[in-house]
């Protein structure tokens, strides 16, 4: 039977009932960390933009004036030297422009790593997107469980009272010692300081929960149907190839695999010719090549085909392109790594959540059993046929298996939740 949780929140906080998906959403909505990540994959967008500008042609324009000096003309003993009188004002224009027809694979290559550091940061977005999802949901479920238990306590301690009441009405007559009442009445304190460190925790953990929201001060009052939801029963097969599919580590691993091959092409890049094509035109005065100086602008321009080869990339970038076929190597390895720790953690994952529907039976028997023998117990008690110690086992054995379910019952949700955050589909 499922135990609904009572809040105890401070006036000054506004309650809020809230559904898993509701969390999701504002973890998605308001989270700093999701928004740093949604940058960086703008700033990533951006890079590929400029790498497809190397594409575009390069063109340079230069612009000057100047003031020129007469003219001396001597021997080359520095001797006979004669004047000459120069035009005293120059100027010099120039454009130029280049269009690259062939770099040897190297434009593509980068724009393609361009495009690769964009994939690498839209799959960082969601890997923190699926971290940031399951902190929210652990504060969550944690939560859950502090108000359940606060619940659990706040029945044995009407519970308490109640016996309390008995035994008082029976010292009345005669049949019980103060005594029992002193130590039902320790018990008593024992279960107040309990639910008071309960709603500690409670508010500690709501605050959290409210900070990773990006909340103001209000009391979450998590669903309580989300433990009676009927989860898929898909086998453990079926997770291990999910993770392969959908895992951010794993699709990062290849990520990194692919941009390493582009590396491999921009280091064989720089081993090819690079051809392209120029045209320029310049205008400049005066004519400062005849004696004396001709005061007149000269035109002149030109269009032709450029070829580059750097001739000591023969025994020098062969070296680069074989750490960059390494690196290759490391990467793939590393993807091997990656797929073999998401099975591990896969399989112990599934493990442990067929596991919790087996604590959740268990628990059941326990709260059962417990409950009846405290009935027993009782009934003994009242007869005078048990002592005041062993009403205080049963009733700490009813306490400690009725708390152990209702943990088992979030364990359930949290161990199916921990699945999909490791294969990625929170």
């Amino acid at each position: 039977m499922l135990v609904v949780p009572a809040v105890i929140a401070a006036k000054a906080q506004s309650e809020r009932r809230m559904t898993v998906d509701e969390l999701f959403q504002l973890v998605e909505s308001n989270s700093k960390t999701l928004r740093e990540q949604k940058i960086s994959v703008e700033f990533a967008q951006k890079g590929i933009e400029a790498a497809r500008a190397q594409r575009l042609p390069d063109v340079s324009a230069s612009l000057s004036a100047s003031y020129n000096g007469n003219v001396v003309v001597m021997d080359r003993d520095f001797t006979d030297a004669q004047g000459f009188s120069s035009p005293h004002f120059g100027n010099s224009f120039a454009l130029e422009a280049q269009q690259v027809v062939y770099a040897g694979g190297a434009i593509d290559a980068g724009i393609r790593m361009a495009e690769l550091q964009r994939d690498m940061a839209v799959t960082g977005q969601r890997s923190a997107s699926n971290a940031q999802r399951f902190v929210a949901l652990g504060q969550y479920l944690d939560l859950f469980k502090i108000q359940n238990r606060m619940q659990v306590y706040e029945q044995n301690i009407a519970l308490t009272h109640r016996l309390i009441e008995d035994i008082q009405a029976k010292q009345q007559q005669g049949m019980a010692l103060r005594n029992d009442v002193t130590r039902y009445e320790l018990q008593m304190e024992t279960l107040r300081l309990g639910l008071r460190r309960l709603q500690d925790q409670q508010a500690i953990l709501n605050h959290q929960l409210c900070n990773t929201l990006g909340l103001e001060d209000a009391s979450i009052l998590p669903d309580t149907t989300i433990v009676n939801t009927v989860f898929s029963d898909d086998d453990q097969h079926y997770w291990q190839q999910t993770a392969l599919a959908s895992s951010p580590q794993m699709e990062q691993s290849q990520l990194s695999t692919q941009m390493a091959e582009q590396q491999l092409k921009l280091a064989k890049s720089e081993m090819l010719p690079k051809l392209a094509v120029v045209a320029a035109d310049n205008l400049s005065g005066p004519f400062t090549y005849d004696i004396p100086p001709i005061d007149k602008n000269i035109n002149y321009w030109y269009v032709g085909v450029g070829l580059r080869y750097n001739l000591s990339s023969l025994f020098k970038q062969n070296k680069k392109v074989r750490q960059a076929e390494t690196g290759i190597q490391r990467s793939q390895q590393q993807q091997k790594v990656v797929a073999e720790n998401l099975d591990n953690q896969m399989q112990q994952a599934w493990t442990l959540w067929q596991q919790t529907y087996a604590d959740l039976d268990t628990q059941r028997k326990s709260v059962q059993l417990a409950r009846q023998n405290y009935q027993v117990v009782n009934e003994r008690y009242l007869n005078q046929l048990a002592l005041i110690t062993d009403m205080l086992d049963a009733s700490n054995i009813r306490l400690n298996a009725e708390l152990q379910e209702v943990d088992a019952r979030i364990n359930i949700v949290y161990a199916y939740y921990k699945m999909k955050f490791i294969s990625g589909t929170l």
